[in-house]
C-alpha cells in the first residue's frame, strides 16, 4: 500500500476524480446520504488529503484533514468496499494523525465518528468529547485527540 498526504494542488486530475467518486459511492449512494460533498473545503490551502493506493494505483482509502485554526479536523474517512475488513483504515488514520502532528503538534485533533466506530477511534487515543448526535440519520460521536498526550 502507498499512503501519502497532499494538498489539493498536489492532486492529479485523476486523483480528484477518484476521491470524488469514492466519497460519492460510499457516503451518498451506499449510506444514502444526499449532501453537498464538494463543500469548498477540499481546496483550502491548509487541507490535507490522505490517499491510500494499492500496488496497481487504485484508490482504496481516503481521509481529509481540515485546518480549523484551533484544532485539526479529520473527516471524510472512507474505504472502498473491497478494502474493508482488512485493517487498512488504520494506515489512513495514522497518516492523518501524523500529518496533524507534523503541521502543528500543539493543536488537538477532532473528528465526528460514526458511533459504531467510536471504540476503533479510541484505539488511536481519541476520547469522547460531547454528546452523540444524528447527521444524515447516522449517529455520530464527537471525539478529540489531545495534543497534551
Amino acid at each position: 500500500m502507498d499512503i501519502r498526504v497532499v494538498r489539493f494542488a498536489g492532486l492529479t486530475a485523476g486523483e480528484v476524480y477518484d476521491v470524488a467518486r469514492l466519497r460519492q459511492d460510499v457516503f451518498v449512494v451506499e449510506q444514502e446520504c444526499p449532501y453537498l460533498d464538494l463543500d469548498g473545503r477540499d481546496r483550502d490551502p491548509g487541507t490535507g488529503h490522505v490517499l491510500m493506493h494499492d500496488e496497481g494505483g487504485a484508490l482504496l482509502g481516503y481521509a481529509r484533514v481540515l485546518d480549523d485554526t484551533t484544532a485539526w479536523r479529520i473527516g471524510r474517512v472512507v474505504l472502498a468496499r473491497p478494502a474493508r475488513g482488512r485493517g487498512l483504515a488504520d494506515g489512513v488514520i495514522r497518516a492523518a494523525i501524523g500529518h496533524c502532528r507534523r503541521e502543528d503538534p500543539l493543536r488537538d485533533v477532532v473528528l465526528d465518528a460514526q458511533t459504531p466506530l467510536a471504540d476503533w477511534y479510541a484505539g488511536f487515543g481519541f476520547a469522547v468529547d460531547g454528546d452523540e448526535f444524528l447527521e444524515d440519520g447516522i449517529p455520530h460521536t464527537p471525539m478529540r485527540l489531545s495534543s497534551k498526550r
